[in-house]
């Protein structure tokens, strides 16, 4: 049983990971604008976070699809995800009005058009998910599990 509640969680997190990803590299010009608008990076840098995250998240979700390296993927979605909660917690401290840009979009929006609550929200549901597989990365119908299975033991000859 608990083979499927990890296959569920696997497939809902690579799920999250490709839908993102996909939006995100589809324009990469908005997603330069989605970080810039973070004011936390140098443009430089910024440029570098845009143009790299939408491949990672995809990366996340390809892994997590197969089950391959499930563990290591989701410690990494762990570490994206938290920082994204923190740029986002950032955002509301500091009184920036923009949207996260986390399924597309994101840059400066009109005030009282925030959704950080629910944003943070959001991301701390799919942390909790990441940190299903990272305290138990077994499921059903993984790449993991089939390149761990034993085999057979063999039968003993007799001599």
């Amino acid at each position: 049983m608990l083979d499927l509640v990890g296959l569920i969680v696997r497939l809902g997190l690579a799920a999250v990971w490709l839908v993102s990803g996909s939006i995100k590299a589809s324009d990469l010009n908005q997603t330069y604008i989605a970080v810039q608008a973070y004011d936390l990076l140098p443009g430089s840098v910024s440029s570098v976070v845009a143009g790299a995250l939408p491949f990672l998240e995809l990366a996340l979700g390809v892994l997590l699809l197969v089950g391959l390296g499930t563990r290591i993927g989701a410690i990494v979605s762990v570490v994206v995800l938290v920082a994204f909660v923190g740029a986002v917690a950032q955002s509301w401290a500091r009184g920036l009005t923009i949207d996260c840009g986390c399924f597309g979009g994101g840059g400066q929006v009109a005030a009282g058009q925030t959704q950080y609550p629910q944003e943070i929200a959001r991301d701390v549901g799919f942390l909790l998910l990441a940190g299903w597989l990272v305290a138990r990365p077994r499921s059903l119908a993984s790449l993991d599990g089939w390149l761990t299975a034993k085999a057979p033991a063999a039968e003993p000859q007799d001599t």
